[in-house]
């Protein structure tokens, strides 16, 4: 994210000595992405971030594809995703391909027996039920419903609930996520057309600095296995960091919706790109304000991406028989739209509540074993009057 933040103690200049109080040098760790050209943070550890005491056997997370290649429109009824207590084990990939990976996981219990990182992937996590803490060794962020929670591969972190019933929407991204190019200026600022500014993030605070040494298991995730590794030291020893490379909070209900005389078509709800998908946010506003204005949306056809659709609270005005937590995936290669009746219903309406989280994929999406277990299996016989 192209915004600089800083938390903790730092020296004045870079790749310097940075004196202990009592004694000794801090460690400093360049955090980075895309090799020395991307974003990046300069953190400075108490102990070597460097000291493996273990490695134990990896765990093949590979999501098990059940549906190669797809045409069929389906729905997916996320709520019956069964919750679990374990942060990693909840997690259930519905679709994949090599760009991402999206589930659905209903952890019961905190991430605290461990630390976590993704070593591979951009996690971003969608908080539909639930609240609590993301902690990071960059610092924390509160979350609660309608946080997005945007956390760079290699960031080490653990998650605290508030509640013991929590239903989220994650993505796994192989590709970094950034917020739309045509919203920031070439300083990388929000322009003031975007429908959100930098006002609007969560930025971590409240830096956890802990001197321990012991035992401390470091789960990784990378290619596909999940790693065990011990560290001699604690993960969150970090004094103080600055950069551009750190996890962030965005409410979906900061989303400033853009309307017009006429539909607007879905690009003007987008709230991440990257260059593998983007993501929407489908948020309450004012309807077309054209005399002769339809609002429901128009037919359209999937020639080039998927569309996945989470639907996560209110009146879903373009279809029928749509509950909180159900999933709509419009596959590539043929249209579709409004549900019958709901283009002539939308006539005459001034405002929709609806509340849904959108992505489209430029490669195919490949459904796992997990997603048909939850899929109704009659979706794609829903426009048939």
């Amino acid at each position: 994210m192209p915004i600089y933040h800083r938390l903790g103690e730092i020296p004045q200049k870079r790749h310097v000595q940075f004196e202990k109080p009592g004694g000794g040098l801090y460690y400093e760790q360049l955090f980075g992405t895309i090799g020395f050209d991307g974003m990046s943070s300069l953190l400075y550890h108490v102990h070597r971030p460097t000291m493996v005491s273990e490695i134990n056997e990896p765990l093949d997370l590979t999501p098990k594809v059940a549906v190669e290649k797809n045409i069929t429109s389906r729905l997916l009824q996320g709520f019956e995703v069964i919750p679990t207590d374990d942060f990693l084990e909840s997690r259930e990939p519905l679709m994949v391909n090599s760009d991402i990976v999206i589930g659905l996981a209903a952890p019961r219990q905190s991430l605290k027996s461990y630390f976590y990182k993704n070593a591979d992937a951009d996690e971003m996590i969608f908080v539909h039920e639930g609240s609590g803490t993301l902690r990071t060794f960059l610092g924390s962020i509160d979350f609660e419903y309608g946080d997005y929670l945007i956390i760079p591969r290699g960031m080490i972190y653990q998650i605290s609930f508030d509640t013991p019933s929590n239903r989220l929407l994650y993505t796994e991204s192989f590709v970094p996520i950034y917020t739309p190019k045509r919203y920031r200026n070439w300083f990388g600022q929000m322009l003031e057309h975007s429908p959100f500014c930098e006002r609007d993030y969560k930025l971590p605070k409240n830096l956890e600095t802990h001197d321990e040494k012991g035992e401390f298991l470091l789960k990784v995730k990378k290619q596909g296995l999940l790693h065990e590794l011990v560290y001699t030291t604690h993960p969150f020893d970090v004094v103080g960091w600055d950069g551009y490379n750190f996890p962030y909070g965005f409410s979906i209900h900061n989303f400033e919706p853009i309307t017009g005389r006429i539909h607007q078509p879905p690009p003007v709800h987008q709230t991440f790109e990257t260059s593998a998908y983007v993501v929407c946010s489908f948020c309450p506003r004012l309807y077309d304000y054209h005399p002769k204005s339809i609002p429901a949306p128009y037919n359209h056809s999937n020639i080039d991406s998927d569309e996945m659709l989470y639907y996560v609270d209110g009146d879903f005005m373009s279809r029928n028989n749509i509950e909180r937590g159900h999933i709509s995936l419009h596959p590539a290669g043929i249209p579709h739209g409004p549900h019958p009746g709901a283009y002539e219903r939308s006539i005459g309406q001034t405002k929709t509540e609806e509340l849904a989280v959108m992505i489209d994929t430029f490669k195919p999406l490949m459904l796992t074993e997990n997603a048909l277990k939850i899929d109704d299996g009659k979706y794609y016989k829903s426009w048939i009057e």
